[in-house]
């Protein structure tokens, strides 16, 4: 994000959430319990999981590599279950749809470059593993939440998160699966001072009376979650076309990595050229996704900068990035090139590295295909710790103090 996003006196800016009923999210849940189940009996495996979905039928296609077995036929329906799709009113239901199964071997060009380092869990170096493809890869850090990531779309998630909890509790039961969230945010000089509108689009069953719709959903889903932000200016707009009852699969194609934004910091940031969810962690564009947003949330916990935004990018093959940059949007406590040299010599972007320091061999995917991979404090992800701050810190100026 440019300088004059910081100088301008009054900015809105609005980013997006999605609930895990919505048919691009249910695709980034089946593709990662399916990486997760097959982790669970293989750490090794290989594993590029798309799925795609339309009215009916639920379609699991891709390269898969491993010694595990999945049932995707119980896999997917019971994810399909999981999100809320279990009343053939929806259109759409775990019982009825149709699971197809179009998955191959992962191609050997590909698997060239990683797997002379394959055994490398068993005490190789990690060097030896190369990164499974090539591209950039982002990861931002901004002090405007206690999490360290953008407010508008820390918002977002939090709205779309309340929407699923009262369908699932039962306190609004005519809500039905699929649901968005939109928050804009004012911002002065660069701060965020209040939250100028919300948008919600709630899937319910027909009949509801949009006064109640709307009501209920400003009460029960918006204030709880937006909270003191909310002003007398404040705009609530709920379900813009008045009814919204043909919803997921039945209403909209969905599909794997289509809600990368959604994943990652609202469009605030900038994004690398690939989506996370179906792929295993020596598919560089999730682990160094990871792992650069684990580098710039040490830099701003530790006081260095209050926006940074870390970039690398890789060859196929190759365990070291080809390029590392680093952007602090003027917000330093010391030069960019010296933040950049503290993370050269302090933190490790080979694959193998990025693997074993955050135990990405383990099932631990399914839990953030919707709601964002960063943040999450609820999550203990290992990304999102401040433990190398402390470090990074001490090769700060004097008066440089941490975010707590």
């Amino acid at each position: 994000m440019s300088m004059s996003f910081f100088a301008t006196d009054r900015l809105l800016f609005t980013s997006e959430s999605v609930t895990e009923g919505h048919p691009d999210k249910l695709c980034d849940q089946v593709s990662d319990a399916v990486l997760d189940e097959l982790l669970r009996q293989d750490p090794g495996s290989r594993v590029a999981c798309e799925t795609a979905t339309t009215t009916g039928t639920v379609m699991v296609l891709g390269e898969i590599t491993t010694h595990g077995y999945v049932d995707l036929q119980k896999l997917v329906r019971n994810v399909v279950k999981d999100i809320g799709y279990t009343d053939a009113d929806y259109g759409f239901d775990f019982q009825t749809c149709g699971v197809i199964s179009a998955i191959k071997p992962q191609s050997p060009e590909i698997a060239q470059g990683v797997d002379h380092a394959l055994e490398s869990r068993e005490g190789k170096e990690p060097d030896e593993l190369g990164a499974g493809d090539q591209g950039m890869m982002f990861g931002f850090a901004v002090d405007e939440t206690p999490e360290l990531m953008p407010l508008p779309i820390t918002l977002a998630h939090r709205v779309a998160k309340k929407l699923a909890d009262v369908r699932k509790r039962g306190q609004l039961p005519w809500l039905r699966p699929d649901g968005k969230s939109q928050v804009t945010v004012e911002y002065a000089h660069g701060r965020p001072v209040r939250v100028n509108s919300v948008i919600v689009a709630a899937q319910h069953d027909p009949g509801v009376p949009y006064t109640t719709l709307h009501d209920d959903v400003v009460e029960a889903v918006i204030r709880p979650a937006v909270g003191e932000l909310i002003d007398a200016k404040t705009g609530f707009i709920v379900n813009g076309t008045g009814a919204f009852t043909i919803g997921g699969p039945m209403g909209d194609a969905g599909l794997t990595g289509r809600k990368i934004i959604v994943d990652t910091y609202g469009g605030y940031a900038r994004h690398g050229g690939g989506a996370f969810s179906g792929k295993d962690a020596t598919k560089v564009d999730r682990s160094a996704s990871y792992a650069a947003r684990y580098v710039a949330k040490n830099v701003v916990a530790a006081g260095l900068a209050k926006r940074c935004e870390v970039q690398v990018a890789y060859v196929i093959g190759v365990a070291h990035p080809v390029s590392l940059n680093v952007e602090t949007f003027g917000t330093g406590a010391v030069p960019d090139e010296r933040i950049k040299s503290l993370i050269a010599e302090h933190f490790d972007f080979r694959p193998g590295a990025i693997i074993e320091r955050f135990q990405l061999r383990r099932p631990i995917f399914r839990q953030i295909a919707a709601y964002g991979h960063f943040g999450r404090p609820e999550l203990d992800l290992p990304w999102e710790r401040t433990d190398m701050a402390d470090r990074v810190r001490d090769f700060a100026p004097r008066g440089v103090t941490a975010v707590r």
